[in-house]
C-alpha cells in the first residue's frame, strides 16, 4: 500500500466512532392515557387514532368553494412561506454541519521557474519545477464525537423547524376555514337584521296608522320605533363585519378570494366537513406538529451535551497532501518523483477560565428546559384536545334544542302580533315576542358557527391528516 494511499485514507479510517451524547428517553407521559370523561363525553364514540392520521384535509373538507378557498391558501400564504424558507434555511446548515464529518480534499497544480546565480563568477543558471499534488488541510479527527453531535443537534433542529412548518400549514389551513365560516354566520346575522328591520318598519307603520285613529298610544309608536332603529344599527354592524371578515379572509389566503367562493350564510353549509368520531385516546397527541416539534428540539439539546462533553478532550488535526513533483512539466505525470507531507498536530485543553464547563452546565440546563417545554406542549395539548371533545359532546343537543327555540319564538311573535293586530293585547306582548324571536335566530346562528368550527377545530388539535407533512416534502 502506498504512502500516497494511506494518507488519503487515514482521516476516514479515523473518523470518531465514539458518541459522549447522552441516552435520550422520551420523558413520561404528564397526561392520563385517555381523555376526560364525564356528562360533557357521553355522546362520543370511540376511534381509533389511525382515523385521522389517515384523514388528509381533502377528504374532511367536503363543501367545493371551501376547498377551493384552503388550496389558495396553501398556495399562497406568506405566513407558509416563510416557514418553508426557514426549513429549507435549517436543511442547509444541517449540510454544513455535516460536511465536517469529512475531510476537504484539494487539487492544485503549481510550477515555478526561476533564474539566479550559480556561485562561480556570474554564470546563472535557470531552473524550474512543478508539483500537482492532492491534499487534506487541518481534517479535525472526531474521536469523541463532537462532529457528529453537533451534526445530530443541527438534524434535530431542522427536523423541528420542518414540524413548526407542519404546525403554520395547519394553522393556515384552520384559520382559512374559521374566516370562511365567521363570513358565513355574519352574512347570516345581517339577513337576519335586514328581515328584523324589515318586520319592524311594518309593524311601525302599523302603529302610527293606530295612533292616528286612536286606538294606540305614543308609547305603542315610540317602542315600535325603537326596534326599527336597533335593527337598523345592527344592519350598519354587521355590514362592517362581513367586510372586515372577507379582508381577513383575504389576507390569510394570500389573495383575493372571488365571490363565487363565498358562503351565502351559515345555514346553507349543510354538510361542510366529513363526520369523524371524536372519542380518542391521547396517544394521538404525539402526532401534533407542535409536540413533535418540541420533542426534536429536546433531541437537539441532548445531542449538545455530547459536543459539550467532547471539549475536555484532546483534539487532534491532520494536514497531508500526497502527489509528483519533476523539473519539466511535461514529465510531472511521466518520469514526476513521488512527494508527500503529513503534519498531525494535537490540542490538549489545559486551562479555559472555566468556559467548558460552564458551557457543559449550560447544555445540560437547557436540556432541562426543554423537557419542560415538551411536558408542557404535552399537557396544552391535552387540554386543547379535551376542551374540543366536551364541545363535541355537547354541541349537538344545544343545536337542536336552539332550533326548537326559534321554531318556538316564531311561533310566539305570531301570534302576539295577531293578537296586537286585532286588538287583543296591548304592543308590549308584540314587542317582546319581537326581540325574542331575533335574539333566537342569532343565537342560533352563533351556534351553528360553533358547531362547524368544533369539526375544524378537532381536526386541528389532533395534529390534522399526514397529508399536511407528506405535501411539505
Amino acid at each position: 500500500m502506498s504512502p500516497r494511499f494511506l494518507i488519503a485514507v487515514l482521516p476516514l479510517l479515523l473518523s470518531g466512532c465514539i458518541s459522549l451524547d447522552p441516552h435520550y428517553d422520551r420523558p413520561a407521559s404528564p397526561v392520563p392515557g385517555q381523555t376526560p370523561q364525564g356528562a360533557a363525553y357521553t355522546a362520543l364514540t370511540p376511534v381509533q387514532k389511525e382515523e385521522y392520521r389517515n384523514t388528509s384535509w381533502q377528504q374532511y373538507v367536503l363543501d367545493a368553494r371551501l376547498r377551493q378557498v384552503v388550496t389558495m391558501a396553501l398556495s399562497s400564504s406568506r405566513d407558509l412561506r416563510e416557514a418553508i424558507a426557514s426549513v429549507k434555511s435549517a436543511h442547509a446548515q444541517y449540510g454544513e454541519e455535516r460536511a465536517a464529518l469529512f475531510p476537504t480534499v484539494n487539487a492544485e497544480l503549481s510550477g515555478s521557474r526561476s533564474r539566479a546565480l550559480t556561485g562561480t563568477g556570474n554564470q546563472t543558471a535557470i531552473s524550474s519545477s512543478a508539483t500537482a499534488e492532492g491534499s487534506v488541510s487541518s481534517f479535525e479527527l472526531d474521536l469523541f464525537g463532537k462532529n457528529q453531535s453537533l451534526t445530530r443537534e443541527q438534524y434535530e433542529t431542522y427536523l423541528s423547524t420542518a414540524e413548526a412548518a407542519r404546525s403554520t400549514r395547519l394553522t393556515v389551513l384552520y384559520n382559512t376555514v374559521d374566516y370562511w365560516l365567521a363570513l358565513a354566520a355574519d352574512r347570516s346575522n345581517l339577513a337576519i337584521a335586514k328581515d328584523t328591520a324589515e318586520s319592524a318598519r311594518q309593524s311601525l307603520e302599523v302603529t302610527r296608522k293606530q295612533f292616528e285613529h286612536g286606538t294606540a298610544s305614543m308609547v305603542d309608536v315610540s317602542s315600535a320605533d325603537t326596534t326599527y332603529q336597533s335593527a337598523m344599527s345592527d344592519i350598519a354592524s354587521y355590514t362592517t363585519s362581513v367586510a372586515q371578515d372577507k379582508n381577513a379572509l383575504d389576507l390569510v389566503v394570500g389573495q383575493i378570494v372571488p365571490d363565487n367562493l363565498l358562503p351565502e350564510g351559515i345555514e346553507s353549509l349543510q354538510q361542510a366537513f366529513a363526520n369523524i368520531p371524536a372519542g380518542i385516546s391521547s396517544d394521538v397527541l404525539l402526532n401534533r406538529p407542535d409536540v413533535l416539534e418540541a420533542e426534536h428540539t429536546l433531541k437537539s439539546a441532548n445531542a449538545s451535551i455530547g459536543a459539550a462533553r467532547a471539549s475536555f478532550f484532546p483534539t487532534i488535526s491532520l494536514t497531508t497532501s500526497g502527489g509528483v513533483g519533476s523539473s519539466q512539466l511535461s514529465s510531472l505525470f511521466k518520469n514526476g518523483a513521488g512527494v508527500w507531507s503529513f503534519a498531525p498536530s494535537v490540542s490538549l485543553p489545559i486551562f479555559a477560565g472555566g468556559y467548558n464547563v460552564a458551557q457543559l452546565r449550560y447544555t445540560k440546563a437547557q436540556k432541562e428546559y426543554y423537557v419542560a417545554a415538551y411536558e408542557k406542549a404535552v399537557q396544552t395539548a391535552f387540554q386543547e384536545v379535551a376542551d374540543a371533545l366536551a364541545r363535541r359532546g355537547t354541541i349537538n343537543e344545544q343545536l337542536m334544542c336552539q332550533q326548537n327555540y326559534v321554531a318556538s319564538a316564531g311561533s310566539y311573535y305570531h301570534l302576539a302580533d295577531l293578537r296586537y293586530r286585532n286588538g287583543i293585547d296591548t304592543y308590549l306582548d308584540a314587542l317582546t315576542a319581537q326581540r325574542t324571536l331575533y335574539t333566537a335566530r342569532t343565537s342560533l346562528v352563533s351556534t351553528q358557527q360553533a358547531y362547524y368550527t368544533n369539526l375544524i377545530t378537532l381536526y386541528k388539535v389532533m395534529g390534522g391528516g399526514t397529508a399536511l407533512e407528506t405535501e411539505l416534502k
